[in-house]
């Protein structure tokens, strides 16, 4: 069995790109972020160029991963081998990672081995569930107001929501203004207005392979309860179905019971849940740093 790592996105394409779209809702992650490398280049995460890579233990893909330093390696599905297998070959390529995320099993068994090489302790950043979209169930009775497409002059507030969005979620703000101005430029943000101002927004990704995810929700916090995230969320739930969305996709946070409430209600049905685990107290300075081999 044998890792093939790369930062050609062209050779991860070729080579792991029917693995993936073989499973298009467990592989969303990484099939939107390679979408968006290749979208608005490669340092649309980072100042290092990604890294991918593919597993075979016969003469097909059965794994693969993609890395845009400075966040964790995502997973694909793969079973444990693949996994501890993949920590072996990053580290013996001399790269530094912050940390795993995947399916329980593949993350924990890629974890274990990074730390018998790097040493270290590891924590839990992230436990969500992935949801796919099944009737879609309107609020009813809805919140007042109605849900409009984000133009160029919502730029600024749709910018400063997004960064409070990551900063709610722990997680890193956009890198720069590009992600934000393609899907405002393509339809794929919508605002809630209520009596004439924005009070919530929803987002969601490109429709690569005909699936689209649904991230992120965010209304300010002084305006919560109101029901307008379920509403912006229902509304742009329908205009990806409407623009061809075969399937619409969303993450939640496990920790948090109200928003998977609210998903559920709206007619999100759980697919599978993902783990992120973060390694620190090893030597992990220089993450994204020794690119490795292309």
């Amino acid at each position: 069995m044998t890792w093939t790592t790369t930062a050609d996105p062209d050779a991860f394409e070729a080579a792991a790109g029917a693995f993936l779209r073989a499973r298009p809702v467990a592989h969303t992650m990484l099939l939107s972020v390679a979408a968006t490398v290749r979208a608005t280049g490669a340092d649309a995460y980072g100042d290092h160029p990604p890294r991918y890579g593919w597993w075979r233990e016969t003469a097909e893909v059965g794994a693969a991963f993609l890395w845009t330093p400075p966040r964790p390696v995502l997973l694909s599905a793969m079973p444990e081998r693949a996994a501890s297998a993949l920590a072996d070959t990053l580290t013996e390529e001399g790269h530094h990672v912050p940390g795993v995320g995947g399916d329980l099993v593949a993350a924990d068994a890629f974890a274990a081995t990074w730390l018998r090489h790097h040493g270290g302790t590891t924590r839990t950043g992230e436990r969500n569930r992935l949801h796919r979209l099944g009737t879609l169930r309107p609020p009813r009775p809805g919140p007042q107001g109605a849900a409009r497409p984000a133009t160029t002059a919502d730029r600024a507030l749709v910018l400063e929501w997004f960064a409070a969005f990551a900063t709610d979620a722990g997680t890193a703000p956009p890198r720069d203004a590009r992600t934000v101005d393609d899907r405002i430029a393509h339809g794929r943000v919508l605002l809630w207005e209520d009596g004439g101002r924005p009070v919530a927004m929803a987002a969601h990704t490109g429709a690569e392979d005909g699936i689209t995810r649904v991230a992120p929700v965010y209304t300010p916090p002084e305006l919560r309860g109101r029901g307008y995230a379920g509403a912006v969320t229902a509304a742009l739930s329908q205009a990806a179905r409407d623009a061809g969305a075969r399937e619409v996709l969303l993450f939640t946070d496990l920790a948090n019971p109200t928003a998977n409430a609210l998903y559920r209600r709206l007619g999100y049905e759980p697919v599978r849940d993902r783990v992120v685990v973060e390694f620190s107290g090893a030597d992990l300075a220089g993450v994204g740093d020794d690119q490795g081999r292309g």
